[in-house]
Formats: C-alpha cells, sequence, structure tokens
C-alpha cells in the first residue's frame, strides 16, 4: 500500500452542513434554521432537509452549534422542595415525561436541580445563567408576589410560568384551571349528603395552593355550608397521613365525613391512615385525591380524584418556552383543559357521620 493510500484511507471526507444544503437545494443558512427548530421554514423544505440528512446521515454538532450561537440546546428546571416531597407527590414524574417528549423531538436536554430552600434556589438560578448551562428555565411552584421573576428578568433569563401570577410578567404562562376540578369535587360530595368536608391542602406559599383552598371555601358557601377543617402539608404522603389522624381525632359530632385532598399521594395515605383508626373508606370516610395519578385507579378502594394532565402540562411547558426563545413574543397565556373529576370508588353516600 503506497503512502498516499494510507493517507487517504485515515482522512476521510465528513459531511458538512454545505453538503446537506446542496442535496436538499436549499441555502446553509436554511439548513441551520430547520436543526434549530425554527418555524418560519416552508413544511415541503424542512422535510427536504430532513431526508437530505438521513441520506447523508448527518446530525448536527450541538457543540459547534453551542459555541458559535451561545446556546446551550438545554431547558433548566430547579426544584425547591425536600427529597421525600418530590418522591411522594405524584405530579413530578408524568410532567418531566412530558418536558423530555417535547425536548426529545429537537434533540435538547433537560437539566434538573434540586435545593433546599428559595434562597439557595435564587443561587442556582444566577449560577445556571453565569455558566450558560440552558437557554431558559421552567417555573414551577409559582408563588404569592415571586421574587423569582424580577431575578429571571434581571438575569435575562428567559422563563415560561406554570400557572398565572398574581403580577406582572414579561414570561409566558401555561395555565391549568385546577379550580374546577376542586368546585366538582365538593359539588360531588354534597350531592351525597356531606356537609362536613374537611380539606388537606399544600403549602400556602404557592399561588395554586390558596387558589384550590378558596375554591374548596368558596363551593361550601355556595352551599350554605361553613367550612370545616383545613389543615395545610407539605404535599407529601407522611404530612397526608398525619393531616387525616389529626381530622379523626375530632370529637365524632365535629368530625369531617369527607376528605378532599391536594394529591393522590396524601389520598392513599389517608386511606391508610383511616383503617389503622378502624374506619371503613368509603362507609364512615369519604376520600378524594387530586392527580389522577397511575396507581389512583389500582388501590382498594379505587380513589375518586380529579384528574389533571401533568404530562400534557410538562409538554406544553417545554413548547411554550422554546417558542418564546425563538421569537422573544411572550403571547397570550397557554391555557390546558381544566381538571375534571374522576368518579370511582372511595367516596359515598354520607349516612351522617355519627353526628
Amino acid at each position: 500500500m503506497s503512502e498516499n493510500t494510507r493517507h487517504d484511507s485515515r482522512k476521510l471526507p465528513r459531511t458538512t452542513i454545505d453538503d446537506v444544503a446542496t442535496l436538499a437545494g436549499t441555502s446553509k443558512a436554511t439548513v441551520s434554521f430547520v436543526v434549530n427548530g425554527r418555524t418560519n421554514v416552508a413544511p415541503k423544505t424542512r422535510e427536504r432537509v430532513f431526508a437530505a440528512a438521513r441520506e447523508l446521515n448527518w446530525t448536527p454538532n450541538h457543540r459547534a452549534r453551542s459555541l458559535s450561537t451561545s446556546r446551550a440546546y438545554a431547558l433548566g428546571l430547579v426544584f425547591a422542595r425536600t427529597p421525600e416531597t418530590l418522591g411522594s407527590d405524584s405530579f413530578f414524574a408524568p410532567f418531566i415525561a412530558g418536558v423530555e417528549s417535547a425536548l426529545a423531538d429537537i434533540d435538547q436536554s433537560l437539566l434538573l436541580r434540586f435545593v433546599a430552600d428559595p434562597a439557595s434556589e435564587e443561587d442556582a438560578y444566577r449560577k445556571l445563567r453565569t455558566q450558560g448551562c440552558v437557554d431558559g428555565v421552567v417555573l414551577a411552584d409559582v408563588r404569592h408576589k415571586d421574587s423569582r421573576i424580577g431575578l429571571l428578568e434581571s438575569l435575562g433569563m428567559p422563563a415560561v410560568t406554570l400557572n398565572r401570577l398574581d403580577r406582572p410578567s414579561p414570561f409566558p404562562a401555561v395555565a391549568l384551571d385546577d379550580e374546577k376540578g376542586t368546585k366538582d369535587a365538593v359539588e360531588y360530595l354534597v350531592g351525597l349528603g356531606h356537609e362536613r368536608i374537611a380539606y388537606v391542602g399544600g403549602p400556602e406559599i404557592y399561588l395554586h395552593s390558596t387558589r384550590r383552598r378558596l375554591a374548596w371555601r368558596g363551593a361550601l358557601e355556595m352551599h350554605g355550608l361553613p367550612p370545616s377543617v383545613f389543615i395545610e402539608t407539605d404535599f407529601s404522603a407522611s404530612s397526608g397521613a398525619r393531616a387525616t389522624s389529626e381530622v379523626l381525632a375530632l370529637p365524632r359530632s365535629q368530625r369531617p365525613t369527607a376528605i378532599l385532598y391536594a394529591n393522590d399521594s396524601m389520598a392513599i395515605a389517608g386511606v391508610v391512615a383511616a383503617r389503622q383508626a378502624g374506619l371503613r373508606v368509603p362507609e364512615d370516610l369519604s376520600v378524594i385525591g387530586f392527580e389522577d395519578s397511575e396507581l389512583s385507579a389500582h388501590i382498594n378502594p379505587p380513589l375518586t380524584t380529579v384528574r389533571s394532565d401533568s404530562f400534557l402540562w410538562g409538554r406544553t411547558a417545554a413548547e411554550v418556552l422554546l417558542q418564546f426563545l425563538q421569537t422573544g413574543d411572550s403571547g397570550e397565556e397557554r391555557t390546558l383543559p381544566p381538571a375534571q373529576l374522576v368518579i370511582r370508588d372511595s367516596a359515598a353516600v354520607c349516612h351522617g357521620g355519627g353526628s
């Protein structure tokens, strides 16, 4: 074998974006727009680019693209919750899967950060920005007068918020009407004859926790019923069990005959706590959850709950943030289908609760 032959075998030509553009009959800029997920490319042109890339076995070099465009090709999600809460809350797994499903379509990544408290969370956002780890963030657990909005705006960090805010925001929002589902759950229990309906909710620092509690209270007042017991928790299953025990420790004449929980994990823990206290569900105590997690249909009794599509929420949030990154236009709030009551077997007709 000659020296020239050996040299040629070691240095095969590498397919480039120019080769893809030539085969697709487009410009290099158009190929770049397509692989970056830009929407201002005609569908037929987009298909030609993808077909050419497949034929040439070409994939974009994300590292080179990020260096040339100052983009990370990743979105961030920071959680300021304890591991116990994250582990037991049925919302997060399908939500993260939804975000990932949108990013996988365009070969981008999700970067997760777990922190202990809000102060650490703000520091995490600063590091994500200064280190260039992400192009934007999904802002979960929106709070009253949320200071993170001003922080992210000052950092120049694009974001999408989960649910509407109580203050002006430069960022797009993806909203779910969970108040209707809460009201429907109360309506259903009242229709079964329950007059003392407790609510086991989440931390009141979160806007959605307060909105659901007010929806529960308002639905009771609509029927001329006074608000029953409200217990604030951290969303964990263990806190749901403790709250249930606290409700059941009340004098029999004051004890609620039904409990509405802010998530399924707490409701399932509540069913266990009720049984340990010698009560039957739903004969002695009716229970309704929130989320419609996969497990809720498979416990005994199957859990009546309020369905919110966490997967769709995650996917939509990612799509809205990616669009915001491309256009810079926050646009109108994206509204998801409202949460809906799913009736199973954990709530039944009230027989007076021993009053």
